[in-house]
């Protein structure tokens, strides 16, 4: 059987069976729409706080009203006692409250100590971190606005009064994510995953339900049938790779930083890397169902041991280590740092060379495990 033949043959084998085709061609497709689609709001705003305002003046009801002008709040309703408001959170109709203590002006004017008091759901990270962070904000200008009414009173001028009060000013300006959102850092690296994921599972079915089978498989030498699948596999990823990195990015709006032949020079590893382990991966195996399960619950932990979800400093060392030989950790961290951030060839070129050992590592245990597999039958 000419190697021209047997690729040909794993091709028809890949684009017949309705798993495979299934996991691969429609997978790819799905999970280029399902996994941007949280992250298309790119912040959260307009959270749902009430409020409980135990002063009832004037400057408590301009706090409420700068609170439902904020961007990131929307002020849904006014209670009377924290157990309300704790009831509300609690069954969703609101993600935050913010209580005004009695004697809120007074205090104020009189320069005394006054505490705003915050609560929240914070089972809902960045939703809690939101209301606050907007309470705060709103709170702040609230004592800044009594100071500048108070030196005004005193025969301070305006502009003295806005220099005292500020004396500061920060110019903040993101260095690699300018809209401060999801999009740009979370996108590029969750489709770099499917693809590692997807490919993995579509080798781990082709080869679990052909060992210990007549086919066409035994027609050939180990080294051939690996290196004709691996081309197959690698073929086909290469376009679903271009029509993530490329058309993808483009779409939902990824900062794009590195030149195109840099990209392409660094895909090239991850790709062949990829296939062969999954050939390998497959020797596992001898039922079609076991290789998607078994790597549908290492997808989170590959997720988060990658690093641009979870800081790497707040993993166990150990699990970062071993998380080094999965072909997607290297290639997402990489990919992050050429192409999101604008990290030269030189500071990423050691994941480019890790995976050009983990394909050579990849391909000799997958050369073991085909020959074990042939041999059995």
């Amino acid at each position: 059987m000419s190697f021209w033949s047997l690729m040909m043959a794993d091709l028809k084998s890949i684009v017949t069976d309705k798993a495979i085709a299934i996991t691969l061609f429609g997978g790819v497709l799905f999970y280029s729409v399902l996994y941007p689609l949280p992250y298309l709001n790119e912040v959260p705003t307009k959270q749902q706080i009430v409020v409980i305002d135990g002063d009832h003046t004037s400057l408590s009801r301009q706090l409420i009203r700068h609170a439902d002008a904020s961007p990131k709040l929307d002020v849904v309703g006014q209670l009377t006692t924290i157990d309300q408001a704790q009831q509300w959170v609690a069954s969703g109709k609101a993600h935050g409250f913010m209580v005004i203590p009695e004697n809120f002006r007074r205090d104020l004017i009189r320069q005394k100590g006054v505490t705003l008091a915050y609560g929240g759901d914070a089972n809902y990270f960045l939703i809690y971190s939101a209301v606050v962070e907007g309470l705060m904000s709103v709170g702040i200008d609230a004592g800044k606005y009594v100071q500048f009414n108070g030196l005004l009173a005193r025969g301070s001028s305006a502009k003295q009064v806005k220099h005292d009060l500020d004396p500061i000013k920060l110019n903040s300006v993101p260095a690699f994510n300018p809209s401060l959102g999801y999009t740009p850092y979370v996108v590029p690296g969750v489709l770099l995953l499917v693809l590692h994921q997807t490919l993995l599972i579509g080798a781990g079915i082709l080869g679990a339900g052909q060992w210990g089978r007549a086919g066409y498989w035994q027609q050939a030498s180990p080294l051939e049938l690996i290196l004709a699948r691996v081309m197959v596999f690698a073929l086909i990823y290469s376009f679903f790779t271009c029509f993530y990195v490329g058309f993808c990015n483009y779409w939902y709006g990824v900062s794009v930083q590195a030149e195109l032949a840099q990209v392409l020079l660094f895909l090239v590893p991850f790709i062949l890397c990829t296939a062969v382990a999954g050939v390998a991966f497959s020797c596992l195996f001898t039922r079609r169902d076991l290789p998607t399960q078994v790597l549908l619950l290492i997808s989170m932990p590959i997720l988060f041991v990658s690093g641009f979800i979870w800081p790497l400093e707040l993993i166990p060392s150990p699990l970062v280590w071993l998380g080094q030989i999965v072909p997607a950790v290297p290639t997402i961290q990489g990919m992050l740092q050429l192409n999101q951030m604008g990290a030269s060839w030189p500071s990423v070129v050691h994941f480019w060379w890790q995976l050009w050992g983990l394909a050579l590592v990849y391909f000799m245990l997958a050369f073991i495990g085909v020959r074990y597999r042939l041999k059995a039958q």
